[in-house]
């Protein structure tokens, strides 16, 4: 697996896979062909269908479009073998000569993979790829999960860990200020704020679900803004794992550093799931955007509330399994509806998991592995229609009732 620094990736929304990655993508190209006196970029499938709600055409058009004229194909019928979110960037010299020709594919959290190949010449830095072999070597050494992560990335990974934890905590701020109304043609209010001060006026309880709520819709709106922060794994799932945290942290009074254990063992839960199926809505639905950060959260939580390895292990299976064949379908193309109430109600179960992981002695028939071996072939069982297109589900009924 690689470092989970390519999982927690810092920058600005909507989307990891149609906003930062193509933006990553243009950058690149735009270094290799400085002198060329145009482009084109074709978009297909996923990237086609809803790059426009998810701001595809202006992340390329802000890096390319400075330098010289561009012109974007849109292909949302043509899906490339290799992934759903394909995408060609050709450059021309004068007279209209092509020089170059770039297929790449955005692959989810913001990562780019060519013909196959991980982007870059990052190397494999964990030996251990499986949830199961991690989870025996803890239970051999008495070490936890975030001792592992330490082991691999080194001890330099806490002040990385840092800056995403300052930066998941400025959004969070940030979001329970913003009021208004979100960008695009749907005209939605935040409602962050309103969540954060009514969740005051309940007790105990009450209190501590509605504030996880405005944590979680904080974060999503700002991220639905082209606000800054941090794919938890990607961009539309960003608030979840912010949530959980900013919500324990403020009110159990954790330390910082014990912040940044709990955000190195979410890392490593999903930098698993990135590693053997996907975190891509446009590959595998939802369940592979908010049902990883919900099994991220979870993790986190139960590493606070000293869970054992097995009882960790447990909270990250159910925040995984209870979100399998959620679809993906955006309403208009926009990380708005449904996205910004699903990370809110994610965020919430991965409380509820837990308490039921604390419940137990952590052994349970389904392991972590499984459901991840499940959730890649249900995301690979799933329509089209329903990963990212904007062609079904809610998003279809939606334009239906206008």
């Amino acid at each position: 697996m690689k470092t989970i620094r390519e999982l927690y990736r810092i920058g600005t929304g909507p989307s990891s896979s149609h906003t930062m990655g193509p933006r990553k993508a243009a950058e690149q190209f735009l270094a290799r062909h400085p002198e060329a006196s145009s482009f084109e970029v074709t978009l297909y499938g996923s990237l086609a269908a809803t790059g426009k709600g998810h701001m595809t055409d202006v992340a390329i058009l802000d890096v390319l479009q400075p330098h010289a004229p561009v012109e974007i194909i849109w292909k949302p019928q043509v899906f490339l073998p290799f992934h759903p979110n394909g995408m060609t960037f050709r450059s021309y010299a004068e007279g209209g000569r092509q020089t170059d020709e770039w297929t790449v594919f955005s692959v989810g959290g913001g990562a780019l993979a060519e013909e196959g190949k991980p982007e870059g010449s990052s190397p494999d830095i964990y030996d251990m790829n499986t949830m199961t072999q991690i989870l025996s070597w803890s239970e051999r050494t008495g070490r936890s999960f975030w001792e592992y992560v330490e082991q691999c990335e080194g001890k330099e990974i806490w002040e990385y860990l840092a800056e995403v934890w300052q930066t998941m905590r400025a959004a969070v701020v940030r979001g329970l200020d913003a009021e208004g109304v979100l960008p695009g043609p749907l005209n939605l209010r935040r409602k962050a704020s309103a969540y954060y001060i009514k969740a005051k006026g309940f007790r105990d309880s009450l209190r501590s679900r509605g504030l996880v709520f405005s944590y979680a819709l904080a974060v999503s709106e700002e991220n639905a803004s082209g606000g800054k922060i941090v794919t938890a794994p990607t961009c539309g799932a960003c608030g979840v794992v912010p949530a959980v945290l900013y919500h324990l942290q403020t009110s159990r009074e954790f330390t910082d550093a014990r912040m940044l254990r709990a955000l190195a063992t979410a890392g490593l839960v999903g930098n698993i799931v990135k590693h053997n199926a996907s975190i891509s809505g446009a590959e595998a639905g939802c369940q592979a955007e908010v049902g990883v950060a919900c099994s991220m959260a979870s993790a986190a939580a139960s590493q606070l509330f000293g869970g054992s390895a097995a009882q960790i292990e447990y909270s990250a299976e159910m925040g995984l399994e209870h979100h399998l064949g959620m679809t993906c379908d955006p309403v208009c193309g926009m990380v708005q509806i449904p996205c910004i109430e699903r990370n809110a109600y994610a965020a919430a179960r991965a409380l509820d998991a837990n308490i039921y992981s604390a419940f137990t002695d952590g052994h349970h028939r389904v392991s972590f592995d499984r459901v991840v071996e499940v959730m890649k072939q249900t995301g690979h069982d799933l329509p089209s229609l329903y990963k990212e297109t904007s062609e079904g589900g809610l998003a279809k009924n939606y334009r239906q009732m206008d």
